[in-house]
């Protein structure tokens, strides 16, 4: 069976969206733990984070992903975006799932 780690590059960087939704959702959370949970991003910082932890150069598709997957929230006319409340909850001050 593969495990995320199949999905990064030596430098811990997704080089593949995965195909399968266990996979994409353990992606997805390796993405979403790189945001601070304090913070909130414009679109386009979004699209630079992920933009360094990715190496296929789709931030839209994955900015869409964890917004649909309810990992992000944003504002009624997408101008920012912060950590999901719940997924918040679930990270300690450093980003580290508790």
């Amino acid at each position: 069976m593969k495990s995320l780690n199949n999905f990064l590059d030596p430098e811990g960087r997704l080089v593949k969206f995965p195909s399968k939704r266990p996979l994409q959702m353990e992606a997805l959370t390796y993405l979403a733990k790189k945001f601070s949970p304090d913070r909130e991003y414009t679109e386009r910082e979004v699209n630079e984070l992920l933009l360094e932890w990715h190496t296929f150069k789709d931030p839209a598709t994955l900015r869409r992903e964890l917004y649909d997957r309810r990992f992000l929230d944003r504002d009624p006319y997408g101008r920012s975006y912060r950590l999901k409340e719940d997924f918040r909850r679930s990270l300690g001050g450093d980003g580290q799932e508790l």
